[in-house]
């Protein structure tokens, strides 16, 4: 399978990748409703219901196999990519099921349930972890980046920004920095271990665009000196 992402240096628009799948290649697409344009014959794509526990989480009904030979584009949310990952067994990383655009036959997902704490912050129950051989792509907005754990030097995530982390992981919900700092941020994990973190700038960025362009200077007055101003004052 080859993917090709059609990127602007403006996209206020969307953007948009396209796949290219050899004979017998299958993928399920948990999107099918972006695809845009097809090339291969007709029953290179197989519409099917999702599972309830798929239902739950994409909030949708239907997914996408797409068989081989073919080539389709699907359309991307404006600020949004395509990570694609690749697998040759076990994956020590828990993901966010939402995150998931598309996986390849081969791969399978194993549920983990999250702590009641997680579940509050994430407004999730459980994560995914992959397992298998074969390739799967997770939506996410703007660029990824990638830290290391350490076991004992902790590393801090904005709660909303992290797409994986190792299932050995010990988190812990929190702020950081001097009593100003830790007033008007958004929640942090703070994080130790070994292994991967992956996390996404998007949602920050589109934070900070907010900001520049609507906020007047005394609504970004009272966000940065009222406690928690960061978190109440949107």
């Amino acid at each position: 399978m080859n993917i090709e992402n059609h990127f602007s240096d403006d996209d206020s628009g969307g953007q948009a990748v396209s796949f290219l799948l050899e004979e017998n290649e299958r993928i399920h697409l948990l999107h099918p409703q972006q695809i845009i344009a097809y090339q291969g014959p007709s029953s290179g794509r197989a519409d099917r219901l999702m599972d309830l526990k798929g239902m739950y989480r994409k909030k949708k009904l239907i997914r996408a196999d797409m068989t081989g030979p073919c080539r389709f584009t699907a359309a991307l949310p404006p600020g949004y990519r395509i990570k694609s990952i690749t697998l040759n067994g076990d994956d020590d990383l828990l993901y966010d099921f939402k995150h998931l655009f598309y996986y390849s036959e081969g791969i399978s997902m194993q549920t983990r349930i999250l702590s009641m704490k997680n579940m509050v912050v994430t407004r999730d129950v459980v994560k995914i972890k992959f397992s298998g051989k074969g390739s799967f792509g997770l939506l996410t907005e703007g660029t990824v980046c990638e830290a290391a754990l350490d076991p004992v030097k902790p590393l801090y995530v904005d709660a909303g920004s992290v797409i994986a982390y190792p299932e050995n992981a010990s988190l812990e919900l929190t702020v950081y920095g001097n009593h100003l700092a830790s007033q008007h941020m958004s929640y942090q994990w703070k994080m130790t271990g070994s292994g991967p973190v992956l996390f996404q700038a998007g949602r920050q960025n589109r934070r900070f665009e907010q900001e520049i362009r609507e906020d007047g200077l005394l609504k970004r007055f009272l966000r940065e000196v009222l406690p928690f101003g960061g978190v109440i004052i949107k």
